[in-house]
């Protein structure tokens, strides 16, 4: 599958690559990143392959992220009316102000404001709710969203890493009140990471919501470059992968693909990758990339194709223990179709179920 071969984001109309471009390492004012002529290649590479989808956030680098892609793309807006460019709202980039960062009305407009002088533009095509504020009321929020909407300086709205409770709220109170209704939902979601399968993921296909999951590759574990005989031992770049690396849990599944991987002789990231790529409800799945080689071999992924048998070993050994009621409502189905087929899947027999007419009261 070619990188130009798109997918409609959710129920709505808008048309994005299979993989979208993570930009969240763009500059190295943290400490770690890409240069910013670095960051340049790998947006014309992502580009010359046929993407079209790139995600940044108002407070990536601290604003450097949708600096540099301002810059390069500014220099030729008929490259960037062919993008869907993304960014978010919500991180405080102002110590001490309480309206800094956050979802009200106030916060929304200005963070807006400054990411559209950034980005060198003059309207965002999908822009992302970062994270609930549990402070703002909902439909303050999805109300301000409408406006940005109806004022032509945002095309589409989503929500990333927020409840599925608050985001079936905002979807439905915006649905009801006529106002723009979330075309997306960002997640993270890897084989490291399933526990979305519970309450989100469903939830997502039921709204019409597309799916694009962040972190594929578990935060990096999932690359290949960490080993178990290394666990304990591990000093990677970012400090929020420590735990993961510390889990025997972790080397089961990153040895299930890597054994995947020299079978279809192919490298360990494009098998994690093909993995989210194809679980249900999933649109468009976001890669990083430090360098231009990163981005190729994960692009690369579309091209792996994963037998039943490989997504199964890859299904049980990264089975999430899920919260109550996911696996209830499992057990409910055959109690309610038991002995049946519908749509395909077989539903065996419940042991409350009567079998005759004579054991029915």
């Amino acid at each position: 599958m070619p990188l130009n071969h798109y997918v409609t984001l959710g129920r709505s109309g808008l048309r994005v690559s299979p993989f979208c471009l993570g930009t969240m390492t763009f500059g190295e004012d943290l400490g770690w990143g890409s240069s910013v002529t670095d960051s340049n290649r790998i947006m014309d590479r992502f580009i010359e392959r046929g993407g079209n989808f790139i995600d940044t956030a108002n407070a990536y680098t601290r604003g450097h992220s949708e600096k540099i892609i301002g810059d390069h793309l500014g220099r030729d807006p008929r490259k960037r009316e062919r993008l869907v460019l993304a960014t978010k709202f919500f991180m405080s980039l102002y110590l001490g102000d309480p309206n800094g960062g956050g979802a009200n009305r106030k916060t929304i407009h200005a963070q807006l404001h400054e990411s559209l002088r950034r980005l060198q533009t003059d309207y965002v095509d999908l822009y992302w709710m970062h994270a609930w504020d549990r402070l703002t009321p909902i439909d303050e929020t999805m109300r301000a969203l409408d406006d940005l909407v109806s004022a032509g300086k945002v095309r589409y709205i989503g929500f990333s890493d927020t409840p599925a409770w608050k985001v079936a709220q905002a979807h439905v109170t915006a649905t009801l009140r006529s106002w723009t209704p979330l075309a997306a939902l960002q997640l993270e979601y890897s084989l490291l990471q399933r526990t979305v399968e519970g309450e989100l993921i469903p939830m997502a296909q039921e709204l019409g919501l597309g799916v694009t999951p962040w972190s594929p590759l578990g935060r990096g574990a999932l690359t290949g470059k960490y080993k178990r005989e290394g666990k304990g031992k591990h000093n990677p770049d970012r400090k929020f992968m420590l735990g993961a690396l510390n889990e025997d849990r972790t080397y089961d599944v990153v040895e299930a693909v890597e054994g995947i991987a020299k079978e279809l002789g192919t490298t360990t990231p494009r098998v994690a990758l093909a993995w989210v790529r194809d679980r249900p409800g999933v649109a468009s799945t976001i890669i990083g990339a430090r360098t231009v080689a990163q981005l190729d071999d994960n692009i690369d992924a579309l091209d792996v194709r994963l037998a039943p048998e490989a997504v199964a070993k890859l299904d049980a050994v990264s089975k999430p223990a899920l919260n109550f009621p996911a696996e209830f409502v499992g057990y409910a189905a055959s109690i309610a179709y038991s002995g049946t087929n519908i749509h395909g899947v077989d539903y065996p027999p419940f042991v409350n179920t009567p079998k005759s007419d004579a054991e029915r009261y």
